[in-house]
């Protein structure tokens, strides 16, 4: 039964979500936003760009690599928005930052989750590079130039002075808080509300199919949902909340978190890449399949360990 005990449960988990992640996007997001006003930047890309030729990609790809993997998906398309690309190019680096990007902000939320911070990158890069390096190697056309759509946000304005740059930073991540909080706080609301109806466990049996196959708890399938449907930061909220309320193993949280960070926020993170005019639907199909092979592989793995230390503890 719906109370208004619910309503107020689900705020003030909400809010507590929002604080617990907002102290790692608020402080990392100002660094990288003044960083791009520093030389280190332009380091970062000189030292890349002679390693983008592996990947079929011209050496001011590394900027829009760059860009997107320090702040996000829209830095990194509109670098790539300012280039001259062919069709291949265009699509390798879209694989690229949809299997990497954020990396500062969604590798700190990682370790909250209670997974190694290290690894979720680790996974994350490796994906990209080798995708791009399949792709180069199997694709040999493409070589038309690619036709853009619209810009899908306006640049910023040139700024100098450092106290400008410091604010730019500042309000860059407060409008990053709120944009988790604008998406926890409904989607823990919209949880609590489903445990006084008792949907959960009707939606866990609807996601069973896709837990099975991966290897993990049923009480992870909410957990599935966010993160593919809103990201993994919003994902991650919520496995915050259930790892703490649903007492999730170690495997579980390991085997969801490899699967999130290939394939997050299906919609946006594909429908982001329409501007260039990539194919989507193969976008889409790239990350989902590899994120269920990479998943299974690891559940399969995981398992004959567990099968293997039982034997030798009997």
């Amino acid at each position: 039964m719906i109370t208004k005990n619910t309503w107020i449960n689900g705020i003030k988990s909400g809010l507590r979500t929002t604080w617990q992640l907002g102290k790692i996007v608020f402080p990392i997001t100002l660094v990288v936003t003044i960083l791009q006003h520093t030389p280190l930047l332009e380091l970062i890309v000189s030292f890349f760009a002679p390693i983008m030729k592996w990947f079929g990609l011209p050496g001011d790809a590394a900027i829009a690599l760059t860009l997107g993997n320090l702040l996000n998906l829209y830095a990194g398309i509109g670098a790539i928005l300012t280039m001259d690309l062919t069709v291949k190019e265009v699509f390798i680096l879209s694989v690229m930052l949809s299997f990497s990007h954020s990396l500062p902000i969604e590798t700190a939320v990682a370790s909250k989750i209670g997974v190694k911070a290290w690894l979720m990158a680790l996974i994350r890069l490796s994906l990209a590079f080798v995708s791009a390096l399949l792709i180069n190697w199997l694709w040999k056309g493409g070589q038309t130039m690619a036709q853009y759509g619209m810009m899908p946000g306006k640049q910023a304005p040139e700024i100098d002075r450092w106290s400008d740059i410091a604010l730019s930073g500042i309000q860059t991540s407060l409008w990053g808080i709120l944009q988790i909080a604008a998406i926890i706080i409904p989607l823990m609301i919209a949880i609590e509300l489903l445990k006084d109806i008792r949907a959960l466990p009707y939606l866990a049996k609807a996601l069973t199919p896709l837990t099975r196959l991966l290897g993990v708890s049923e009480k992870t399938s909410f957990t599935l949902m966010a993160g593919l449907t809103f990201g993994l930061v919003s994902g991650a909220g919520v496995m915050i909340q259930a790892a703490q309320e649903e007492d999730l193993s170690k495997r579980d949280l390991y085997l969801i978190s490899i699967f999130l960070v290939a394939c997050h926020a299906v919609v946006e993170d594909t429908l982001i890449f329409i501007p260039l005019g990539v194919n989507i639907l193969p976008l889409f199909l790239i990350r989902f399949i590899v994120a269920l092979i990479i998943t299974i592989l690891v559940a399969n793995i995981w398992k004959k360990i567990e099968d293997n230390n039982a034997q030798r503890a009997a």
